[in-house]
């Protein structure tokens, strides 16, 4: 069984020992299997693998190089997409881990839409444009809508205030990822300290949904498939609400280099969003000002770590390279905007 050695050495990863792994979960591989690097995304890797068949799976791993604790977790990610199999959330089948240290994930290849680049939207008819923001809400309402308990995900994580994990986790990301000192950013984290909501419900939030990260019919721009879990934790549902926002960039607002499709004739507003979200779930929208901001501020935190760590180790940079020193800025500016619109 032999594969390309090139892709085995550009992947980091065991071609052969994947389609041995593979083969003894009963899956059919056609031996030597080929990959390469798809997405956008600069934390855990992500990357296509073909078989001579033209059989298609999908492997995550994590960065090379120094990780920050817990941010990169491939076996929980692995657990979190076992568990929402059979319920209303679309999600990949995973077929299991592999590697040395069983840190690299393979699942199933969902074909679909991609939106993750400028010229994949604006190609896109209006009709499908509608409907990519509206089924990310629904499908954030069928998330939490999932009883953790029943999914065997509660013990998952603390049960403790998730706002206040939530800041001493991402004030610990930052402070093991400066590249300079931000002091815009660390009285935005204090005022958010002194503004934390109190927690009425916990459920299972995925942490990083927004338009990249879930595959789309080409028709109508439905979900079919929501990726990447690696944050996804238990929590308050309107986290998750705030992230959709905070990633859902309106005409003339996006920082320098970051992706805004969502800005695009045709696409549903933010307003739209949250009412889809809330008429779906009968919540109530009184916190969502405090989740939008923070939002922002744990984005402008990983673009940060982003930039950290293509630094470090230029291998882990994506196409396009990390984020500048002025779109961090600008999204750290954008989230002093939020706070004086929310009254925060």
């Amino acid at each position: 069984m032999t594969t390309n050695p090139d892709a085995g050495r550009m992947l980091g990863v065991d071609l052969d020992a994947v389609a041995r792994r593979l083969s003894d979960l009963g899956v059919a591989v056609a031996p030597p299997l080929t990959g390469h690097r798809v997405g956008l995304g600069q934390s855990n890797l992500t990357y296509r693998i073909e078989d001579a068949g033209g059989r298609c799976w999908v492997l995550r791993r994590p960065p090379v190089g120094h990780l920050l604790e817990s941010a990169h977790d491939v076996a929980r990610e692995y657990r979190i997409l076992g568990a929402l199999a059979g319920t209303d959330v679309p999600v990949p089948q995973v077929l299991g881990l592999v590697g040395d240290g069983a840190d690299q994930l393979v699942m199933e290849y969902v074909d679909g839409l991609v939106i993750d680049r400028m010229d994949a939207a604006t190609f896109l008819p209006h009709q499908v444009r509608a409907g990519v923001g509206p089924s990310l809400a629904r499908t954030l309402a069928a998330l939490h809508a999932v009883d953790v308990e029943e999914a065997g995900l509660l013990d998952l994580a603390s049960h403790r205030p998730y706002a206040e994990r939530q800041l001493r986790r991402w004030e610990r990301q930052l402070d093991g990822s400066r590249t300079r000192e931000l002091p815009d950013l660390d009285r935005l984290t204090t005022r958010l300290l002194h503004r934390v909501p109190e927690q009425r419900e916990l459920v299972l939030v995925h942490g990083d949904l927004h338009i990249r990260n879930v595959i789309c019919s080409p028709w109508t721009g439905e979900v079919r498939a929501v990726l990447d879990w690696e944050l996804s934790t238990l929590g308050d549902p309107l986290a998750d609400l705030g992230t959709l926002l905070a990633y859902w960039w309106q005409e003339g607002e996006a920082p320098q280099g970051f992706f805004a499709a969502s800005a695009l004739d045709g696409f549903a507003g933010r307003d739209e969003l949250v009412a889809t979200y809330l008429d779906a779930t009968g919540r109530d929208r009184a916190a969502l000002g405090f989740w939008h901001v923070l939002a922002m501020w744990k984005i402008a935190i990983i673009a940060e770590g982003i930039r950290h760590r293509a630094l470090g180790e230029p291998r882990n940079a994506a196409e396009g390279g990390p984020p500048s020193t002025l779109a961090i800025d600008q999204l750290i500016g954008q989230a002093w905007e939020l706070v004086r619109h929310y009254r925060l």
